[in-house]
């Protein structure tokens, strides 16, 4: 699995709980940034290179975990970033509120460890296909564009067939195409072109 996968944001104001997370984090692999208030974990999500995961506590000071769960969601253009829920919270409609605020799951206080790790590989595999998604929709963009470069109406040279590009430079079609779109040519005869060169003398008759 990629290994920015790995790095995790513990936001937790109590120490000793944000050390125990910690602790339990850097056992399974994990590398771990840690925030004491949601003001400080916004920061750091919204930084470069932020980590893929996020476990939030509910309560905290600045900023609660539902309101940086809404900040995060309301940052376009960033990787996504899995956002769980660590709460003391029961009720189903206090729940309710905080995956409608963008987090993607949630452990209820006091957490077991089993469980907490085995919802944190969840979201790994949610970030890792998350991403692959956007380069494929990146990729096909790119595509897109080079196919509509390609179909757009280009200045071809009557007598060699050279083409113009958008630097007003002129050059042969294969090599155009090669670097817009990276698409290398074979070269071969068609039938008609053979038998008119056949016959001019430029080529000798197959035998």
């Amino acid at each position: 699995m990629n290994s920015t996968l790995n790095r995790v944001l513990v936001a937790e104001d109590h120490q000793v709980s944000r050390h125990l997370l910690e602790r339990n984090l850097q056992n399974w692999g994990f590398e771990v940034v840690s925030a004491a208030d949601g003001k400080a974990a916004v920061e750091i999500l919204e930084g470069p290179n932020a980590p893929a995961i996020a476990i939030l506590d509910w309560m905290m000071p600045q900023m609660d975990g539902v309101e940086v769960c809404q900040a995060v969601r309301g940052k376009v253009g960033q990787p996504y970033i899995y956002l769980l829920l660590l709460t003391a919270k029961s009720q189903k409609d206090e729940i309710a509120a905080g995956l409608d605020a963008g987090a993607d799951d949630y452990v209820i206080k006091p957490f077991d460890p089993d469980e907490l790790r085995a919802r944190l590989k969840v979201g790994q595999r949610v970030v890792e296909l998350e991403r692959t998604l956007e380069k494929q929709v990146h990729d096909l963009q790119a595509a897109l564009n080079d196919v509509k470069k390609l179909k757009s109406l280009l200045p071809i040279c009557m007598y060699c067939k050279s083409v113009r590009d958008d630097g007003d430079y002129w050059r042969e079609i294969d090599e155009y195409i090669y670097k817009e779109t990276g698409t290398d040519f074979s070269h071969g005869i068609c039938p008609a072109c053979m038998a008119k060169l056949t016959k001019s003398g430029v080529l000798a008759p197959e035998t």
